[in-house]
């Protein structure tokens, strides 16, 4: 039987990763690591040496980096239909929506939010023109990035558009909005988000 094992903090980008956890319905175990401390142990740091959450350990494989454990998972549940078929050019299309999002668009906003923009000829996500200009063309006129269903690409995009506006780094554009808001309801990403928000509060109360 598959065993996984989750290690992340709720002020983390394993935000992202629990809600696939909860599309994906596989039973999993939680590891909940702090900054500075038991991000930084040695026995983490044997499982992820940058120190840094989420990972996923699958079995006796590790899976880091968000993007990557997002697609795991989706290829760990078929039935779901979270990935195209392989070899299909949908497929081909959701892993560039979700590497583009995890990529270019994550990296441009923690630059920009910290004035450490690159050239745009170096920088793999360019301009911030040309950069809301593709997001927004994706988007305009569609529920799915991809086919007619939701997939971890809808998942991943969401999720960060949706965090950015919540925090203020990202324009409030309608389209942004009409599409982060559609799937943010879906109840996969109200459990992961209610887990969440509970150790935030469990956290303060012990403060």
């Amino acid at each position: 039987m598959t065993t996984l094992t989750f290690y992340t903090h709720p002020f983390s980008r394993g935000r992202i990763a629990r809600w696939m956890l909860e599309e994906a319905g596989l039973p999993y175990e939680e590891v909940i690591l702090d900054y500075g401390t038991t991000m930084k142990a040695p026995a983490y740091l044997a499982i992820n040496p940058m120190g840094k959450v989420p990972a996923l350990r699958h079995d006796d494989t590790v899976v880091t980096e968000n993007a990557a454990i997002c697609l795991h998972l989706a290829d760990l549940v078929p039935e779901k239909a979270l990935l195209p078929p392989p070899g299909t050019a949908a497929r081909g299309a959701c892993y560039r929506w979700v590497l583009f999002a995890a990529g270019p668009l994550e990296s441009f906003i923690t630059a920009r939010r910290h004035g450490a923009l690159a050239p745009a000829r170096e920088a793999g996500y360019g301009n911030e023109a040309d950069l809301m200009h593709t997001v927004e063309g994706a988007l305009a006129g569609r529920r799915y990035l991809v086919g007619d269903r939701f997939s971890v690409a809808d998942l991943y995009m969401a999720a960060l558009l949706g965090y950015y506006m919540r925090i203020g780094e990202l324009e409030s554009r309608p389209v942004f909005e009409a599409y982060a808001a559609a799937h943010l309801q879906r109840p996969a990403a109200q459990r992961a988000n209610a887990r969440d928000d509970a150790l935030v509060a469990e956290r303060a109360e012990s403060a």
